[in-house]
């Protein structure tokens, strides 16, 4: 059978083993990052219940890390993981609309983003689709770099200071402070410093630590379609946010549109092709407001992870830094440099693999049907974990330990297919991939460039589902300008 197959060709895939890693690195990598243990599906249930701050990691018993598909715990609706890549892929292209989005978190996210291209499905989805890829295939990398350039000159400043100081600060909040100002700057023509970005932060802030989407005791005993009804102070955060992105998008709907050459520009300029229909006003709020989501916290979430990680892997940054003097010299890192600093990109996919920014890609049974050898309810709740699919041992050698060369030209062949999916599948897949992908490489090249991070209290770190993959507490870190020789 199927499952069969894939261990064989695991089995022949490892004696066969080729470990093209760079002169004087050691082919067998020993760091391991922060996860949680995984246990039986009963103790891992109390340990939910007992932790009580909804971390669906705590709930991943072991068996989800190894089956095709499986049961996942004990609950009045069905919930089934699904890590097959044929599965899921099956289940994500989704051409009859079989699988739409999950009704928990269509319930918690809806409040902030409407029925926006995040939460929506079948035509409703198709139709938003085929008006937003346009805005941001117009709004090319090239076009936005410099925006992206500018929101990390303006944060090297801030970390100089940190630096001279030697204060403390929130790793967490300072990722979060500098993608938020990026993507203010690239999709609205405006810095983080204005009073509308920084409500709007905070107010998501409260949200994303807040919302809820999936309860234990919601998760356990309700049915399918059971409204998901949010906290006064959710809503309140909802509120502020989508007021203050509407001050916002009306200075791109007053005046002429020519004057803007951004992403918001695009969005209200953004046509149906097919009908001629166009976003009004709260469809713009709704679409913004999913950019802004992903485009700040999931990439804020991932550098997080990769300079807790740096501040320990000493190795790795002398690899980076030599790559970006290699490849860059004295000058600034532009646009063309981005595609030739392969290992700090690298360093950002190995950190996506082990920290996904999208822990989980739920999905609900809208009939009866069948997956693999399961029959499945209608109703059913269908979880899609790249969490666990990155850390399938089936898929990855070593899976549990941080190695960004898994990554290199040399090793592809070791690469399964389907099996990395940090910015989704199919057709749904994340139509910011290539932004994030080249913000991050940049924020990575120039910080590592300049300055040393020192985590504090590494050794109490670890990692819970929210609406992203964060430390349960924040990291409170300390950088130092880096030491060059001879000076």
């Amino acid at each position: 059978d199927r499952q069969t197959q894939q261990r064989t060709h695991q089995r022949t895939r490892t004696a066969a083993e080729v470990t093209a890693f760079p002169a004087g690195i050691d082919a067998r990598p020993t760091y391991i990052p922060p996860r949680p243990q995984a246990l039986s599906p009963i103790i891992s249930l109390f340990r939910l219940i007992a932790q009580g701050d909804g971390d669906l990691l705590s709930l991943l018993p072991a068996d989800a890390y190894r089956v095709p598909v499986g049961h996942l715990g004990y609950s009045r609706r069905q919930i089934l993981i699904v890590n097959d890549p044929q599965l899921y892929r099956n289940i994500l292209t989704d051409p009859t609309d079989i699988y739409p989005k999950n009704d928990l978190m269509v319930g918690a996210l809806e409040p902030l983003v409407g029925n926006s291209i995040f939460v929506s499905s079948g035509d409703t989805w198709r139709k938003q689709r085929r008006m937003i890829d346009p805005a941001f295939s117009h709004m090319r990398l090239g076009q936005a770099f410099p925006s992206m350039a500018a929101g990390v000159d303006a944060y090297e400043d801030k970390l100089r200071e940190h630096a001279l100081t030697g204060e403390a600060f929130s790793l967490d909040l300072a990722m979060s402070h500098l993608t938020a100002d990026i993507i203010c700057r690239t999709v609205f023509s405006t810095s983080f410093d204005t009073r509308a970005s920084r409500e709007v932060f905070d107010a998501f802030t409260l949200f994303e630590r807040s919302v809820a989407q999936v309860e234990w005791k919601r998760l356990i005993f309700d049915p399918a379609w059971q409204r998901v009804d949010q906290r006064p102070d959710v809503e309140a955060a909802c509120h502020i946010i989508r007021e203050r992105l509407g001050e916002l998008v009306d200075t791109h709907l007053t005046g002429p549109i020519t004057r803007w050459n951004d992403i918001a520009a695009e969005m209200v300029n953004a046509e149906d092709p097919e009908t001629g229909y166009r976003f009004d006003r709260k469809e713009l709020i709704d679409q913004l407001g999913v950019m802004f989501l992903a485009g700040h916290e999931t990439t804020a979430s991932v550098l997080t992870w990769v300079f807790f990680i740096l501040s320990s892997q000493h190795d790795t940054v002398a690899r980076m830094r030599a790559e970006v003097d290699a490849v860059v010299g004295e000058g600034d890192i532009g646009f063309e440099h981005i595609r030739r600093l392969t290992f700090t990109r690298n360093v950002f996919r190995e950190t996506m693999r082990l920290y996904p920014p999208i822990t989980f890609i739920p999905r609900v049974a809208a009939e009866a049907t069948q997956i693999g050898k399961y029959r499945v309810k209608r109703g059913a709740m269908i979880m899609i974990s790249p969490w666990t699919i990155h850390r399938n041992e089936n898929y990855w050698r070593n899976a549990h330990h941080f190695d960004p060369d898994r990554f290199s030209t040399e090793r592809e062949h070791e690469l399964v297919p389907g099996a990395y999916l940090p910015f989704g599948l199919g057709p749904r897949v994340c139509v910011g991939a290539a932004f994030a992908t080249t913000e991050a490489t940049l924020i990575l090249a120039r910080l590592v460039r300049r300055f040393d991070f020192s985590a504090l209290d590494a050794d109490a770190v670890r990692p819970v589902a929210r609406l992203t993959t964060r430390p349960k507490h924040q990291i409170m870190c300390r950088v130092r300008l880096r030491e060059r020789a001879g000076t």
